[in-house]
């Protein structure tokens, strides 16, 4: 028997990524470890993307993947705002990458997806899988580490949460899954998306 039929998991790349909606906005983190199976490729990964001046996205999965989605997405989103003469909203974007991911379903591509943001609606979270199932919640997590991660999220989050209370909660949550998850490691890469626009950070662990 193969090693990828008898660990059915050693190839698949892992991460931790997390999106958490709160009163004036989104938080969306993801941790910075490349794996692939049980090898590190780097410790500085980039998981999470602006889309526009008021949108972002945290992928887990294949950065190649993810880099040629989001790569996508903007384009689109530059071309509706060109044509419409206003920005693509939330959901908007999120459709357009469901179509994307599903137009791709005989050969998908390996990522799951949170897009987030705030437009005239409010603040938004969206969350996708690879065949492009478009979800909305108010927080959110995927990558190997999800399910540690969630356990945290489910039990902190409340409603109407102010900017520090999530991002203290986020934090939380991906030391969790960085506690357990192997694939998941490196620090965090954080979008902070409110009505000003989108600030980018980042935190060593």
């Amino acid at each position: 028997m193969s090693d990828q039929a008898q660990y059915p998991y050693m190839y698949i790349p892992g991460a931790t990524t997390i999106g958490v909606v709160f009163k004036d906005g989104v938080i969306l983190a993801a941790e910075k470890r490349v794996s692939y199976g049980y090898f590190i490729m780097s410790k500085g990964g980039k998981k999470v993307f602006k889309v526009t001046d008021t949108i972002g996205a945290a992928c887990a999965g294949l950065v190649s993947d993810m880099q040629l989605l989001l790569r996508d997405v903007e384009a689109y989103a530059n071309l509706y705002r060109l044509d419409a003469g206003r920005p693509v909203s939330v959901k908007a974007a999120a459709k357009i990458m469901s179509n994307l991911l599903f137009s791709t379903r005989f050969v998908p591509l390996i990522t799951q997806t949170i897009v987030g943001g705030i437009d005239d609606e409010g603040a938004s979270l969206y969350v996708l899988d690879v065949l492009g199932s478009l979800i909305p919640d108010k927080y959110a997590a995927v990558g190997t580490g999800a399910e540690i991660a969630m356990g945290v999220l489910e039990e902190g989050y409340k409603e109407n949460m102010n900017q520090k209370e999530v991002k203290d909660l986020v934090v939380r949550a991906m030391k969790s899954a960085i506690s357990r998850d192997s694939m998941s490691g490196n620090g965090v890469d954080f979008l902070i998306i409110t009505k000003e626009g989108i600030e980018e950070q980042s935190m060593p662990f």
